[in-house]
């Protein structure tokens, strides 16, 4: 029933039917012959293929899939860390000053790499193990090195005497390299409260 308002306004009285699904169409009888020939067409177009067709409609999704998943294994295989040089830090060898070096640490803590004249010697600090690394493995960059992480050799150095002391704001660590070998000392800046900031 409609009603008029005083501003001339139509207005319906009375219940409301709730809204139909989109199923209740069928159940309610009200279709036209064009929406059952596009549904039944829908249904008969994936049932009636045959098996060859359908399986073939896969086939590409699958490659797709295995493309993007290998892609992503080898880029993390491949992947890359930056070194960043340590400020303030002091190489000796033998208790001498080399002529060549320098010192670099990543993000992650306790490993430091050290470029002694052609060597480069990646240090676990937390293990006190020493790897040597091949030289062609580390590509400079300005003033930072990269390297993959895949590149880590299997054993390390054989290592003696590892010590480490606190001297003020610095960690001194030394070592010597095999038995007999020469001795190695880093100093490395400590955070105000101790705490190796490396």
């Amino acid at each position: 029933m409609l009603l008029q308002t005083s501003q001339g306004a139509l207005i319906a009285r009375g219940r409301l039917s709730p809204s139909r699904s989109v199923h209740s169409k069928y159940r309610d009888g009200v279709t036209t012959r064009v929406e059952i020939a596009g549904d039944f067409a829908a249904k008969m177009e994936n049932e009636h293929l045959p098996r060859e067709m359908r399986l073939h409609r896969l086939i590409p999704a699958a490659g797709i899939l295995l493309l993007g998943l290998s892609l992503s294994v080898g880029l993390q295989a491949g992947e890359k860390t930056l070194w960043k040089p340590v400020a303030f830090a002091i190489v000796k060898f033998n208790g001498e000053a080399p002529k060549s070096w320098n010192m670099y640490h990543s993000e992650k803590k306790g490993l430091l790499l050290v470029h002694l004249w052609k060597r480069y010697l990646l240090l676990n600090m937390k293990e006190q193990e020493v790897y040597e690394l091949d030289p062609q493995t580390v590509k400079p960059h300005g003033e930072e090195v990269e390297r993959s992480d895949s590149d880590a050799p299997d054993q390390p150095l054989e290592i003696s005497e590892w010590k480490e002391r606190n001297v003020g704001r610095l960690l001194r660590v030394s070592f010597r390299l095999g038995k007999d070998g020469h001795i190695l000392e880093l100093q490395i800046p400590l955070k105000p409260d101790g705490k190796p900031l490396y």
